[in-house]
């Protein structure tokens, strides 16, 4: 019995061995590389391999890395938001109001469209429909709206939101509307039965039920954003600035120890954040 228990533990580890080979290669070794580097000095022409804390001194003694910080944060919160209320709404719509399988498989591939382009060519469509002669104001001032062209259409938070909400809206709908499609419809009838109205039904039974995808969605848009770097460059007209952005600016002026120790402090925040919701809601059974 033993000599079987030990045959299947080794070929256990066989089979998981490629798999971890991978994950140590291109996650593990980067991310000790990029740790190591933040410690690393630079001059003026050289980087120089000493232990230094002084990346993380500056890092953390500038006012601007707060500023920025609290930017990419409230980026994250209102995309969340906003995709969240999106995301909930279309899947709910395909699970409860769609009663033909092929349509739901069909209305579901039909929002996946957009991603078949690249993300950068999607969010750059928006320059010339919120521009100042854009489509959106040339509507606006035709139909009375306004007297003059809206300047905050574009290069504006509002723009950055927008185009984060179109890009990451799919990683909230797929997870939220594959949890919705386990719940039990018996579940939803029986407490139709006994009188519940729609509103209790949503907030008693399908929105407990729904938790696990709702976090998933939640991981994916909040790692995605406080990553991101170029969205936020183009669509604010390079007027405002995130963590992503910060890192960026340091690679381009070849400040290849600051910006590690930028993304160590991301890196860590994303994970603090990651952890506290997977204390929330236990996801696995999802996975």
């Amino acid at each position: 019995m033993d000599r079987i228990l030990k045959s299947n533990n080794l070929t256990g580890w066989l089979l998981a061995a490629p798999l971890l080979l991978v994950l140590v290669v291109f996650l593990v070794i980067p991310v000790i590389v990029i740790v190591i580097v933040s410690f690393w000095q630079t001059t003026e022409f050289s980087i120089v391999p000493a232990f230094d804390l002084g990346n993380y001194e500056f890092l953390f003694g500038s006012a601007v890395t707060y500023d920025v910080f609290l930017n990419t944060f409230k980026y994250a919160f209102l995309t969340w938001a906003f995709t969240l209320g999106i995301g909930f709404t279309v899947a709910y719509f395909l699970a409860f109001h769609i009663r033909s399988q092929t349509m739901q498989i069909a209305l579901a591939l039909i929002c996946t469209v957009p991603f078949w382009t690249s993300n950068i060519i999607r969010m750059i469509s928006w320059i010339p429909f919120l521009g100042r002669n854009g489509l959106a104001n040339s509507a606006l001032l035709s139909m009375g709206v306004v007297d003059h062209p809206l300047d905050w259409l574009l290069f504006s938070d509002f723009a950055v939101i927008l185009a984060f909400v179109h890009i990451n809206t799919i990683f909230m709908v797929i997870p939220i509307l594959n949890t919705m499609m386990r719940i039990d419809k018996s579940l939803i009838e029986a407490a139709r039965d006994v009188g519940a109205s729609g509103a209790q039904i949503l907030w008693n039974i399908i929105i407990p039920l729904t938790k696990p995808g709702i976090m998933i969605g939640t991981i994916f848009v909040l790692t995605l954003v406080m990553g991101d770097f170029i969205t936020v460059r183009f669509m604010s007209g390079s007027q405002s600035a995130n963590v992503g952005r910060l890192i960026s600016n340091d690679i381009g002026l070849l400040q290849y120890p600051s910006a590690s120790a930028t993304s160590v402090v991301l890196l860590l925040t994303v994970l603090v954040v990651v952890g506290g919701l997977m204390r929330v809601v236990d996801i696995r059974k999802e996975l």
